[in-house]
């Protein structure tokens, strides 16, 4: 049995060309994989405690042994349950509007709190960076006002994509597919053609079909 983690990263819900698409992917899984797990986070509705000097002083007091105290040890606890529920999935699905050439920032936020050492990554001198999550698997499926491809190709203005599989691959979680619907600037008619193309793609993959 699989658990799937669903990240939504558009506040727009429904409305949201990435989301649309996610969603035909997960309700493709749900069928072909009736057994696994589902847990969804939409960024934007989740409690995210603030990374800043306080969550900072209590990562380090926490992590050094030093004398944390019972404010710090609960600032740090909120990241540690929030991270511990990132890295209990066996798979993930990202829903990912591009915002300013990049991702959107509650995401970010989102990624800062979750990405904790200890509990998906770790370091020492002698081995350097150490992935702790390595067999699991994503799949980003994006959206852009404007035409972006996917790999091989590349874009020097895109941020959304290399940013994405560079945060993944520093955890050992493969990129196992990528499904783009875009562009989104464009005529009512194109975008609804380019919307069922994209949802068409997400259904196959999800069932195993592609």
């Amino acid at each position: 049995m699989t658990h799937l983690l669903f990240i939504e990263a558009s506040p727009m819900k429904a409305a949201s060309t990435s989301s649309t698409v996610a969603t035909a992917w997960l309700e493709a899984w749900r069928e072909a994989h009736p057994e696994d797990t589902v847990d969804t986070i939409n960024v934007w509705d989740i409690d995210l405690p603030p990374f800043d000097a306080d969550m900072i002083a209590a990562k380090f007091a926490v992590l050094r042994a030093q004398n944390a105290t019972p404010p710090q040890q609960a600032l740090w606890a909120r990241a540690v349950a929030l991270s511990q529920r990132f890295n209990a999935a066996d798979r993930y699905l990202f829903s990912l509007p591009m915002w300013n050439f990049g991702i959107p920032y509650r995401l970010k936020h989102f990624i800062d709190v979750v990405t904790l050492p200890g509990q998906n990554w770790s370091w020492s001198r002698q081995d350097g960076y150490q992935a702790l999550l390595p067999g699991k698997r994503a799949t980003l499926v994006y959206s852009s006002a404007g035409a972006y491809p996917l790999r091989p190709e590349e874009d020097d203005s895109d941020f959304q994509k290399p940013y994405m599989r560079r945060w993944l691959r520093f955890l050992d979680i493969e990129v196992d597919a990528e499904i783009s619907a875009a562009p989104t600037l464009v005529a009512p008619e194109e975008l609804a053609a380019t919307k069922a193309g994209a949802m068409e793609r997400a259904r196959s993959l999800a069932s195993g079909q592609a």
